[in-house]
């Protein structure tokens, strides 16, 4: 049984919008299961050692009811939200509607904090009806309302050559799509970075090879071990497994000159700043930023149902597998299985 600090739930389903309950239950109960989708053996995870969740969701309005039962436990958390705006092209059929999606961000902003809520628009699609213009107004209108509400828009170009099942997703379902060129992605780069003028967010790729520094935009860490210092400095069990080092803010000398702070320092509001030890998953993609966390979520569960989906063979297994749950509600697994 894998004993975590860090989850992450989830890269492979919306566990929010779809399995709260479940999974408020399992953290109740104190551990969950899962199954392996390369050889299908069962594992389990207990949430005894939990300090921090890392939530990622296209509609996480059901956390809302959910978040005391977090503080409680002494848990922390963030909300990495995918909230992109394929309403005119059919491509998200599953998602609510964008002004509830918008309304849902503030709100948890609102109880989380500024920082603690990231905004996603992910991935982005080049299709028959999908031009780089196009995706820079759907950004820009959703950039307008989010200011003042997120620090951060993460962003990652569609790859549907080297992903067998987004590609199939896709013919399946009659969108004709293509690749970025680097051409075309520097392009993208380059108006965004002139649209983030009036917003001043932190711009990053998420799992890019693409060097975009040029245009003002990083490399993302989706599991963060920065933000989670941020957010949680105060918990020390947390912070000693991150390998964490608090130091006193320098203070300027009579001459009026300051030590120059770490590139990694990390300030906090308590009057100091952290600096943490190699925390990285070498077990992700090669241009991935994470840090070590446990995903406990499952393949072929996720009931968007959007058009791209990297996460499902087919919308078929989703729906089978989601009724399934219905049947067992508070089973080990999300499946009920």
């Amino acid at each position: 049984m894998q004993v975590p600090e860090i989850v992450s739930a989830s890269r492979s389903t919306d566990i929010p919008a779809f399995y709260s309950e479940w999974f408020f239950h399992r953290l109740k109960v104190g551990y969950s299961a899962w199954t392996n989708p390369f050889n299908g053996v069962k594992g389990y995870v207990s949430y005894k050692n939990t300090r921090f969740i890392v939530f990622w969701s296209k509609d996480p309005s059901p956390l809302l009811s959910h978040l005391n039962e977090l503080k409680e436990r002494g848990i922390g958390c963030y909300v990495q939200y995918t909230l992109n705006d394929y309403v005119k092209e059919g491509l998200e059929k599953g998602v609510k509607p964008l002004e509830f999606r918008i309304d849902t961000f503030k709100q948890l902003v609102d109880k989380l904090g500024l920082g603690s809520v990231i905004w996603r628009f992910d991935p982005l699609m080049l299709t028959d009806t999908i031009d780089i213009d196009t995706l820079l107004g759907k950004i820009e209108n959703i950039g307008n309302q989010l200011k003042g509400y997120t620090e951060k828009l993460v962003f990652s170009y569609a790859d549907i050559s080297i992903y067998r099942k987004v590609k199939s997703n896709l013919d399946k379902n009659g969108i004709i799509s293509r690749d970025w060129t680097e051409e075309e992605m520097r392009e993208f780069a380059n108006e965004l970075s002139k649209l983030n003028k009036s917003w001043g967010y932190t711009l990053a790729t998420c799992g890019e090879k693409i060097d975009l520094k040029t245009y003002g935009i990083e490399q993302n860490h989706c599991v963060d071990d920065s933000l989670i210092i941020r957010l949680a400095y105060h918990d020390k069990i947390l912070m000693d497994f991150l390998k964490v080092k608090a130091h006193p803010m320098p203070i300027p000398s009579i001459f009026g000159d300051t030590e120059q702070l770490p590139s990694d320092a990390i300030i906090l509001p308590n009057g100091t700043y952290a600096t943490h030890g190699n925390n990285r998953d070498k077990g992700q993609r090669e241009f991935c930023g994470c840090m070590k966390s446990k995903d406990i979520g499952e393949y072929n569960t996720c009931i968007h149902l959007c058009e791209y989906c990297y996460a499902n063979t087919s919308k078929q297994i989703a729906v089978k597998n989601y009724n399934l749950h219905k049947k067992n509600l508070l089973a080990e697994t999300i499946t009920g299985i």
